[in-house]
């Protein structure tokens, strides 16, 4: 094991709470000052508060409680996030033999599994088969053939493109889902090798704030149900409507709206009652349970312009995070011992400095990663109240496509210290 990533605990006080169960601004900062004082080392960690999972888990079942949440591993691979979720009751989309066997490991029943990758290598279609996982997706005449010959008991959802993914921070459609045009000819090849598709899958593109997006594609997904039956296949009865939920309350709620105003619209009360729904939401539970607090490790005066470099960047947590986000998330925490004569590193006093708390000078900043890569850039032209090396810079909901992204260019990483509360 490697001792870099085991995970002390942190003790939780009572949290204050919002409505939706994310955790405040106060009570992330005063976890992040406690674990700074602790730890007495300049290694970024991440902040984990397995309450916010359990708080959005309840908030997806008050709002779409038709649809399973399956979810997407990819996001966030964290043990402890994965083995909350598996309490919660969700299932879990998966995108290759390594993310099965992970999920497999918590205890996961196969049937609470979807191997949601059109494209499939064949020896992880052989394992999905082994170890009875007999949910996947396809948007190819050859993927057909693929799994009609590696694995024929396995039930199919055809993937179908969205036809608006207009509002989506990551579009999905330039490489997976079958255009209209390819439906028939996708459904008479599965019909021909006597697969069973049982339904239809589709996404809008990861953080998606065009809500009418889910119309369209639930459209468009009843098209296919009705050319299942123009074709005298067996009836459809799964409908997938993938991922790009993002955990903001009202946004959500928006969302979730918009999906059921467009599943009554398009499917009939009966076919309602025999209709299996299901998402893959990854960012919804992930993004904002997680903090990353990183160290500044060194600094360059120019004029008015202040350079800072950071224990985290592009290479590490930040490669698909907006940029625009982390401005929004940024907080600067100065430790007072920078600045003190005995350097009192052992017991640091710690306060939130922000853009200029308390009429402080801000400058126009640069904040680089640590790589020798010149594209490591995490902030430009960023106000920040001077700082000093080992001074902090947190940032807030980083649990999306952070840390599961990273590389290790230069010998850098995202942060393996993750300190949990709940």
């Amino acid at each position: 094991m490697d001792v870099n990533s085991v995970e002390p605990r942190l003790s939780a006080p009572d949290k204050v709470m919002s409505n939706y169960g994310l955790s405040t601004h106060e009570y992330f900062l005063e976890k992040i000052i406690s674990t700074i004082k602790k730890q007495q080392s300049e290694e970024a960690f991440y902040v984990l508060d397995l309450g916010v999972v359990i708080n959005l888990m309840d908030t997806w079942k008050h709002n779409l409680p038709m649809v399973q949440p399956f979810y997407a591993v990819k996001c966030n691979p964290h043990p402890d996030l994965l083995a909350t979720l598996v309490a919660q009751g969700s299932s879990f989309d998966c995108a290759s033999w390594s993310e099965i066997e992970s999920i497999l490991a918590l205890g996961v029943s196969p049937d609470r599994i979807i191997y949601a990758n059109p494209c499939k290598a064949c020896s992880h279609i052989k394992y999905a088969a082994a170890v009875g996982v007999n949910l996947t997706t396809f948007d190819s005449v050859d993927e057909v053939h693929k799994i009609r010959k590696l694995h024929p008991e396995c039930s199919l959802l055809i993937r179908i493109k969205a036809p608006d993914e207009s509002g989506s921070r990551w579009p999905m459609s330039s490489k997976y889902g079958a255009l209209p045009e390819e439906v028939p000819k996708l459904l008479q090849a599965a019909q021909t090798k006597g697969l069973k598709v049982v339904g239809v899958s589709f996404h809008i593109g990861s953080k998606s704030h065009n809500y009418q997006a889910y119309k369209t594609a639930i459209q468009a997904a009843k098209a296919v149900f009705q050319e299942a039956d123009r074709l005298c296949m067996p009836p459809m009865h799964v409908l997938n409507i993938g991922g790009g939920f993002v955990s903001d309350a009202l946004c959500f709620e928006a969302a979730a709206s918009a999906v059921k105003t467009a599943v009554d619209k398009y499917f009939s009360k009966e076919e309602r009652q025999n209709l299996t729904m299901m998402a893959e939401p990854g960012r919804f539970f992930a993004e904002t349970a997680f903090t990353l607090a990183t160290n500044i490790i060194g600094k360059r005066v120019r004029g008015e312009v202040r350079h800072y470099w950071i224990n985290e960047g592009f290479h590490g947590s930040m490669m698909r995070v907006d940029r625009t986000a982390l401005v929004e998330s940024c907080i600067s925490l100065k430790c007072m011992s920078n600045n003190s004569s005995d350097d009192n590193e052992k017991n640091p006093g710690i306060v939130v400095c922000g853009k200029g708390v308390g009429g402080a000078r801000t400058y126009s900043s640069i904040v680089f990663g640590p790589t020798c890569d010149p594209i490591d850039k995490v902030l430009e032209g960023h106000q920040l109240p001077e700082l000093e090396v080992n001074d902090w810079l947190v940032f807030q909901n980083m649990g999306a496509y952070t840390s599961s992204c990273s590389n290790k260019f230069n010998g850098f990483g995202a942060a393996k210290i993750t300190y949990l509360t709940d």
